[in-house]
């Protein structure tokens, strides 16, 4: 156990309300892994809530048992929650009530110049947040921290890739989500939830593979994206996932095909509606179909066992419901066994897994 953590406390008793995450009494001086939130949700193109996602995951996450039965009690590496920005969450009201005008009319401004100073205004705040993430990232691993971002929507988490990606480059990243997330520049927003990987692949060349799974709604610019990438792009679609198990291929199987076309180095981004919308009901664009939680468990597993390194991941898209909870319990669980898996990865890796 950490000696920079209070010697009273106890893992076993019930997490105060106004403990930091987890229940945990770390400060982000003294943990291993930080957790960033990222509160900016201005693109999001159907229902909104994301942005309410790192404090519902916050609150939520007190309610979580920390024994983990296959990794145990990882959480005495120290994992501890910066406090929200300022400035991001001011961007975010700005951007937001800019963004409406603009989505309503589904990007297409025309001459309008009022639409259009919007659009360009909403572009240069999604900057803003790009490079605050990317700092703040950066400053984190050059500290010898791990980070796990939590948004927000899914165009938050470019600066943590490109903060990632610089520091290991030729990293790959797994993402798990319902969309291909390959709109270039979706209803004309430069850094839309829509964009996340188009994005990374124009700007962020550290990124040697994108490896997908769950993805069951995309577009036919998208599906010809996906066949040109000569291979920099593997996408397990969620519906020849569904038909190989119905014809009896076992998930571990699937699993350890996934993993093998993933590099040493590994960045996870998950958008919450990669799940069963029945895990996430309250998400900005819930799509039926999905990766069961067992699923995931599964796929975290098989990337650790392979040996590869979990460097850094996040989580994006949780949006509490008006009247519950039960996407940001979820929501907190699953990062709490991304962060197990991150810390796990790493012994693994030390030890002399697979290098591949």
């Amino acid at each position: 156990m950490s000696m920079s953590m209070d010697d009273r406390f106890d893992p076993n008793a019930a997490a105060d309300e106004t403990a930091g995450v987890y229940g945990l009494p770390f400060s982000v001086d003294a943990a291993r892994v930080v957790v960033l939130p990222v509160p900016f949700a201005a693109t999001t193109s159907y229902r909104r809530g994301a942005q309410k996602g790192p404090a519902a995951v916050l609150e939520a996450s007190r309610q979580v048992d920390l024994y983990d039965h296959e990794w145990g009690n990882f959480w005495e590496a120290g994992i501890a929650m910066c406090p929200p920005s300022d400035e991001v969450m001011a961007w975010e009201r700005e951007a937001s009530a800019l963004a409406e005008t603009v989505i309503a009319v589904g990007g297409r401004i025309g001459d309008d110049p009022a639409l259009r100073a919007a659009l360009d205004r909403v572009n240069v705040l999604s900057g803003k947040v790009n490079d605050f993430v990317y700092a703040a990232v950066a400053d984190a691993l050059a500290a010898g921290k791990e980070v796990a971002l939590v948004g927000g929507d899914h165009a938050v988490p470019l600066g943590a890739i490109r903060a990632h990606a610089a520091r290991w480059p030729g990293v790959g990243l797994l993402h798990l989500d319902a969309h291909a997330d390959l709109r270039r520049h979706y209803e004309g927003f430069t850094y839309s939830h829509a964009s996340i990987i188009d994005n990374v692949l124009e700007e962020v060349p550290g990124v040697s593979r994108v490896v997908q799974v769950g993805i069951r709604d995309f577009c036919e610019e998208e599906r010809a994206r996906i066949d040109a990438s000569a291979g920099r792009v593997v996408t397990f679609f969620d519906a020849d996932l569904a038909t190989r198990a119905a014809e009896g291929v076992a998930w571990q199987r699937t699993v350890d095909e996934i993993v093998a076309a993933l590099p040493a180095k590994v960045y996870l981004t998950f958008d919450i509606d990669g799940l069963d919308p029945t895990l996430c009901p309250n998400t900005g664009t819930p799509v039926p179909g999905g990766l069961s939680w067992r699923e995931v468990c599964g796929l975290l597993r098989g990337v650790v066992r392979s040996g590869r390194e979990i460097v850094g991941l996040d989580l994006v898209e949780v949006a509490p419901g008006a009247d519950s909870d039960w996407d940001a319990n979820v929501g907190a669980r699953i990062l709490y066994k991304m962060i197990g898996a991150m810390r796990m990865s790493k012994k693994v890796f030390d030890a002399g897994g697979e290098r591949g």
